[in-house]
């Protein structure tokens, strides 16, 4: 459960979202404090319900049913958003307008409401009405085209980055609205775009582009300029990343491999010859690390100081102590699947820390609170909108 001293308690947080941008970012605010109500279709719930990500990217919050599509149930929802803080919806751009509940109308009633609105390609631009999912993301935001090696397919990133990345700048610019809020009394709309999300973490590629006029090829594993990098099989089958790209790191790395001589190698200084000689100091990192067990080659890097890991798998991580003495690897309990791993808490507040407020709801299964607790509504009445289907 959420700490006495929440960051985010009193927020109020309606989630219209569903698959995983938008409850992701509901579920940030959970973790701190926030109150989080998730809307969602009677009968069948959001579309990602029974699988593992609804569980894990839903936790925290409490379901409600509300069917959007009837007028009574619109009606509810306005009441919904007139008691809260900040919406958060991933529908298709002029979907709340269509059904009446466009963010200036919901802030007649609440003129403080932060609507967060998440979409493959934003709320406007020529693009606006395209379907939009983290893959296709991915592929617009230019990252698949950099992915992979030069002589193969582009590859698919292996984390929904899209999805996540968006659910991050959301939570993010909802909170800056909130402060905004705090200074001008207004409420404001958040606008994410899941392929924005990706190329604004692109690093240098624009800078590059424009100053060279070309794109950058796919390398595998070696980042230009970045040298040396590169991930190394050890004696014992598991692969080792080393990342030791400043002069300092490089010369302790020389040193830890026992040969210290290549700082004044001819072909590795200064740095430009470095750069341009990346396969022949990689090819000496490869055969040391051939020579060794991972163990052994680690113990070399960390005496040193040396950037280096294991390339971890999921079963690296939930074994791991650091994992585990960082509360990374949580066990959260499902009434679908039983106790299920998942990731902790980020980021980590040294006053007001988060935590897992909880399971994922069951659908529906906040109804009265929500409906009789906040809205005020009668028993009479809340089992005649269940039998007419509104909720």
């Amino acid at each position: 459960m959420p700490p006495a001293l929440a960051a985010l308690a009193g927020i109020r947080v309606i989630s219209a979202g569903q698959i995983l941008a938008a409850p992701f970012c509901a579920t940030l605010f959970a973790e701190f404090g926030a109150e989080v109500i998730k809307v969602e279709p009677p009968g069948t719930g959001e579309a990602n319900r029974g699988n593992l990500s609804f569980e894990q990217d839903n936790r925290g919050q409490k379901s409600v049913t509300l069917d959007l599509a009837r007028g009574e149930g619109r009606a509810l929802f306005r009441r919904l958003t007139a008691a809260a803080d900040v919406l958060i919806e991933n529908f298709r751009p002029g979907t709340l307008e269509a059904w009446g509940l466009a963010p200036d109308d919901l802030r007649e009633e609440n003129p403080g409401l932060v609507v967060v609105r998440i979409s493959g390609y934003g709320q406007d631009g020529p693009y606006r009405d395209r379907a939009g999912f983290d893959r296709v993301a991915l592929a617009f935001s230019g990252i698949t085209a950099v992915t992979g090696y030069p002589d193969r397919p582009p590859v698919r990133p292996g984390y929904f980055i899209g999805d996540y990345g968006a659910g991050i700048f959301a939570a993010f610019g909802a909170l800056a609205a909130l402060r905004a809020r705090d200074l001008t009394g207004r409420g404001q709309d958040v606008d994410v775009a899941l392929y924005e999300a990706v190329w604004r973490m692109s690093g240098t590629h624009a800078a590059n582009f424009g100053l060279t006029g070309r794109d950058r090829p796919r390398s595998g594993n070696y980042y230009p300029g970045v040298v040396p990098a590169e991930q190394f099989e050890t004696a014992d089958g598991h692969y080792l990343v080393i990342n030791a790209t400043t002069q300092r790191s490089f010369e302790r790395l020389c040193a830890a491999i026992g040969q210290p001589e290549l700082v004044a190698d001819p072909r590795f200084t200064p740095r430009q010859n470095l750069l341009a000689n990346h396969e022949a100091i990689h090819a000496i990192l490869r055969d040391w690390a051939a020579g060794l067990t991972l163990a052994e080659a680690q113990a070399a890097l960390d005496r040193h100081g040396v950037p280096a890991s294991k390339v971890y798998q999921v079963s690296d991580i939930v074994a791991d102590d650091h994992y585990a003495a960082r509360e990374q690897v949580v066990t959260v309990d499902s009434p679908v699947f039983g106790p299920i791993l998942q990731p902790g808490v980020v980021p980590r507040l040294t006053a007001t820390p988060g935590a897992v407020p909880g399971r994922a709801p069951l659908l529906g299964e906040h109804n009265r609170e929500v409906y009789q607790g906040l809205l005020g509504l009668t028993d009479a009445e809340i089992e005649r909108l269940a039998a007419a289907g509104i909720i």
